[in-house]
């Protein structure tokens, strides 16, 4: 019986994305999982993405993440873990965002990223951890700030869906409606969980920090 795992795919240009290495990272990661007993059940792919961007800042990342929230894949394979990040602070940031989801990442070589005994490594992870945790009493911080600059120019009165999150945005309604359109290039549809990972990636999400659940984006398209 083999383990269900997902392919994360990155490359750093646009010079690298008209070149071999996704390809070079694709085979190398189905090489790995077919020796190894896996089956790649999907593929994300983040193109000419620093290898020093935020994980928030790359939708490919995101929408793994909503992906694994729903699908119960709890494995991720990358070719090495350059691919993941290649500043220390960002790659221990996304190690540990999957692990706190109880997910594994393993590289083509198998090694286990989320594993180490190293402890300058375990702390450089409780430091990402701290750092998490900053941003988001931030980003709380600056929701609730701008729907109090919305309330006070609407004269105090607050217009709110179901779940409490503020529909009254101009910006993430047109964003959330932009992404519900199908690409001209591909014609398929994002589904509502991606929408909601790209809106996140964006800035966008719940007074508590959260990306959008599909039936909060499903009433933001239809607004």
């Amino acid at each position: 019986m083999t383990t269900p795992a997902i392919a994360y795919l990155r490359t750093s240009s646009a010079t690298n994305v008209d070149g071999d290495s996704q390809h070079r990272q694709r085979e190398a990661i189905r090489r790995f999982a077919k020796g190894a007993g896996y089956a790649i059940e999907a593929e994300y792919y983040d193109a000419a993405v620093s290898g020093a961007d935020p994980i928030e800042a790359r939708p490919g990342f995101s929408q793994m993440l909503a992906s694994i929230e729903g699908n119960g894949v709890r494995l991720v394979l990358v070719e090495d873990a350059s691919r993941l990040a290649r500043s220390v602070l960002v790659s221990e940031l996304a190690i540990l965002v999957l692990k706190q989801r109880g997910v594994r990442i393993l590289t083509a070589s198998g090694e286990d990223l989320t594993e180490t005994d190293d402890p300058a490594r375990v702390l450089m992870r409780q430091v990402a951890a701290a750092f998490a945790q900053y941003e988001k009493t931030r980003l709380v911080g600056k929701l609730k700030i701008a729907r109090d600059r919305i309330a006070a120019a609407q004269g105090g009165k607050r217009i709110e869906g179901r779940h409490g999150y503020d529909r009254t945005n101009p910006a993430l309604v047109k964003e959330a409606k932009r992404l519900a359109r199908k690409p001209p290039r591909t014609g398929k549809a994002r589904s509502l969980r991606e929408i909601a990972a790209e809106l996140a990636a964006a800035g966008f999400a719940t007074a508590q920090g959260r990306a959008f659940s599909p039936s909060q984006v499903k009433r933001l398209v239809a607004y």
